[in-house]
């Protein structure tokens, strides 16, 4: 059969097959415990403008081609899971889980020690003498996350030491968007769990989060156009109007174009009985959910973007469907075409870095006014990365997912959400340890 007939078999058979449509509505989250984690409240949070809009017009916005270049990146490394035929996963950073476990004692939220008895079963499960033995190809059909070993039991340093406890979970090594590509090593021994190899994340999976896809599959997806979500913990419904996943801002999703009046439709990917990827056509409740990628970076969107992670509790690894510090960079620069890794350590290499070395408070706040770029920059500290919105008064003003200030008894005050403050927030306290303030401890600038 000639080469032309059968591509476009190929093509009729995979969009003959699109399935009914789904809908996306506004949500919620759903309320966790989470959400009854203390909030401690600093003067900025009072004294400064906590509208990111306030900041907005001191944007310098992207050329088109700078931005169209940005989103090329970003969706090269996006669907680059499907392009690769081996798991290339740097060897000093594959197997920390096993060191981690093994290293100290680990333990329950309530502080009971897990025995080795228990997380050796852990170990074993996760079959790495068979790892890079399947090599499939998937994709993820809901918001899932990504656990460091294939169980769902959190597990915790001591929880009576400070920061080592409930949510510090260090099993959740972070969490996927619906419609993220993966690459998949190998299958657990229970079968319950996928070690995969997202764009930006590694780990284990449940297997029934995920779709295995043929190259028909992704070339119906991958089309070169594609939509994100500008809005929040939306949900997504089937047509039975059963709830199929939350829908995070930042998840991306191909547009096709409807059969009536040109109306646009989106896809999402699906398991099937056989656990392989089918396309469903998604409608929306609200048009303005979805916007095509990359999003115009003007004074307007950068506000309405921002505005959205503001007030949302700390989710360490994106658990309880929320975020940390890393998510929230990650998500808001995604949305303008800007690829970001998992972790604020990898999140300083991704931009173009300015260090900054121990100068004077005063002169480190000018540097930073002088060399940042308001809601395309980052400040990095190790273990913490912050959005940089611009000035107020003279002081540098960011946002960030904030876990808390380190006091001089050695706890913290909690802050456990997103937040906009200066590079001082809590100076108005005189338990505030002053040496662990973010102005004193930022190392560098990482520009876009």
């Amino acid at each position: 059969m000639p080469i032309k007939i059968t591509l476009f078999l190929s093509l009729i058979f995979t969009y003959t097959n699109l399935h009914a449509d789904y809908l996306l509505k506004v949500s919620k989250r759903q309320p966790s415990k989470i959400d009854n984690m203390p909030k401690g409240i600093v003067a900025d949070m009072k004294s400064i403008p906590q509208d990111p809009s306030y900041y907005a017009n001191q944007i310098k916005p992207f050329s088109l081609s700078e931005q169209k270049e940005l989103d090329d990146v970003f969706n090269q490394k996006y669907f680059q899971p499907w392009d690769i035929d081996g798991l290339d996963i740097n060897k000093d950073d594959f197997g920390w889980e096993i060191r981690f476990v093994r290293k100290k004692p680990i333990y329950k939220e309530k502080g009971s020690q897990i025995p080795a008895s228990v997380y050796e079963k852990w170990i074993d499960n996760a079959n790495y003498e068979n790892i890079d033995t399947k090599k499939y190809k998937a994709i993820t059909v809901r918001r899932t996350d990504v656990k460091a070993l294939p169980t769902s039991t959190a597990f915790y340093r001591d929880p009576k030491k400070t920061g080592e406890g409930f949510p510090f979970d260090y099993n959740q090594n972070s969490a996927l968007h619906i419609n993220v590509p993966l690459y998949v090593s190998h299958i657990s021994k229970d079968k319950r769990w996928a070690f995969v190899r997202a764009s930006y994340a590694f780990g284990w999976v449940k297997t029934k989060d995920i779709a295995l896809v043929d190259k028909h599959f992704r070339k119906a997806f991958k089309n070169d156009k594609y939509a994100v979500a500008v809005k929040d913990n939306m949900r997504l419904y089937d047509e039975h109007n059963k709830s199929v996943s939350i829908v995070k801002l930042g998840a991306l999703f191909p547009i096709v174009s409807g059969t009536k009046k040109k109306i646009k439709r989106y896809l999402v990917a699906q398991r099937n009985a056989k656990g392989q990827g089918v396309l469903h056509k998604v409608k929306l409740q609200n048009k303005y959910t979805l916007a095509k990628k990359p999003l115009p970076f003007n004074a307007k969107n950068v506000a309405i973007i921002a505005k959205e992670f503001y007030g949302e509790p700390y989710g360490w690894g994106g658990s309880y469907e929320c975020r940390d510090c890393s998510a929230t960079t990650r998500d808001f620069l995604g949305v303008f075409g800007i690829f970001l890794r998992r972790n604020s350590s990898k999140q300083a290499e991704d931009g173009n870095s300015i260090p900054m070395k121990r100068w004077p408070k005063a002169y480190k706040k000018k540097f930073i006014n002088e060399n940042a770029e308001p809601f395309r920059s980052l400040l990095y500290v190790p273990g913490h990365i912050v959005l940089y919105l611009g000035q107020y008064k003279g002081e540098p003003v960011i946002m960030h997912t904030y876990w808390g200030i380190r006091k001089n008894d050695g706890t913290k005050l909690i802050t456990g959400r997103t937040i906009i403050t200066t590079t001082e927030p809590g100076k108005e306290r005189a338990d505030v340890r002053e040496g662990a303030k973010l102005i004193n401890t930022l190392r560098s600038i990482v520009n876009f």
